[in-house]
């Protein structure tokens, strides 16, 4: 389980809501420009590396996508006594907003919390309603006069929560989708001699609408694709057997559809064989509500893509204790590396 957690927190702990990746996306660019042999950012603020295939006389282009952008918020009101409305960027429980800090990422950052209504003076009726998120503000502790000097209607809020290891895992916020892009930086650093051309493409705006990876795979016009994300380990108590997906420390998992994306059969065996072949752990995954990049990738390109995904088990998604496993990492890292520098041994014509 050789994971570089040091370089897993960077890229977890940085700013980068949906429409707002700057940030990250400058990380990722210092990251993978030594190891690409091309980096270009599109229009919509993709950041596409390029390894180019050691024999690939037909030109043939794999995409690998990894968001970039992670669940956050945006300011749509300051009030008279400095608190700001929010709107959602991503989908949230709203019980999760409950006493959490946040930053509203202004002229300067600022420390918020998330408050809502004490439970000492709400009625019987309120204390049963399950909360939503108009039911919460931000609270900056200054006033109005203050708060505007720094923060405007539109600016981005992300949560505010270090990565940590506990026991074999890592845990923070943004595991969805930065574990993901720790994992196809740490492939390029080992991809030697890819099959064909790797586009490995680290798309924005998937948690609004797979928007980054629509636009990426219409330009970049894959035959085949990867996608990575993660997906639910609902293994814990009271999880009865075929709720579960997936299971942390069971190794990568296969997806074979989502809500969105029913995966191209060969590259399900491929990935399948694949593994078996490497002796890398893997399970697989049936998701049946939510989508990830796999669509874009698999339909955005003119002719379609043979498209799959790599999904990394995490517990606790879209909370700021998203828990992943250091071993189904690695194995992750390992299945997208054997991937790319075999894919020229497969029949895919079968």
């Amino acid at each position: 389980m050789d994971v570089n957690v040091k370089l897993l927190k960077q890229i977890c702990e940085i700013a980068g809501a949906p429409g707002f990746e700057k940030r990250v996306r400058d990380l990722v660019i210092e990251l993978v420009t030594p190891l690409s042999d091309e980096v270009k950012v599109d229009n919509l603020g993709n950041v596409i590396a390029v390894k180019k295939g050691k024999k690939n006389p037909d030109g043939k282009r794999v995409m690998v996508a990894a968001h970039m952008d992670e669940i956050g918020f945006i300011v749509t009101h300051i009030d008279d006594n400095g608190f700001l409305r929010f709107h959602t960027l991503g989908g949230f429980d709203p019980k999760t907003l409950t006493a959490q800090r946040v930053i509203v990422r202004g002229k300067k950052d600022l420390i918020g919390v998330m408050g809502s209504k004490p439970i000492h003076v709400m009625s019987q009726e309120e204390r049963n309603k399950l909360p939503k998120t108009t039911d919460f503000f931000i609270d900056l502790g200054m006033p109005k006069e203050e708060v505007e000097k720094y923060i405007s209607v539109g600016d981005p809020v992300t949560r505010d929560r270090e990565l940590i290891e506990m026991g074999d895992c890592v845990n923070c916020k943004s595991i969805d989708n930065r574990v993901a892009v720790f994992i196809l930086i740490e492939a390029l650093k080992k991809l030697k001699n890819p099959a064909y051309d790797v586009y490995a493409t680290f798309t924005v705006q998937e948690e609004v609408g797979i928007r980054g990876a629509n636009v990426a795979a219409h330009g970049i016009n894959p035959d085949f694709g990867i996608a990575l994300d993660t997906t639910i380990a609902f293994d814990v108590p009271g999880a009865q057997a075929h709720e579960k997906v997936t299971e942390l420390g069971k190794g990568t998992a296969i997806k074979i559809m989502d809500a969105m994306t029913i995966c191209d059969y060969r590259m399900v065996e491929f990935m399948k064989q694949t593994a078996d072949k490497k002796k890398i752990t893997w399970q697989p995954e049936i998701l049946t509500a939510g989508g990830t990049d796999t669509a874009g990738v698999q339909r955005m390109g003119k002719q379609g893509a043979i498209a799959g995904a790599i999904s990394i088990p995490t517990r606790h998604l879209h909370q700021v204790i998203e828990m992943a496993h250091k071993k189904d990492i690695a194995d992750s890292i390992s299945l997208l590396v054997a991937c790319l520098e075999q894919m020229d041994s497969y029949d895919w014509k079968h």
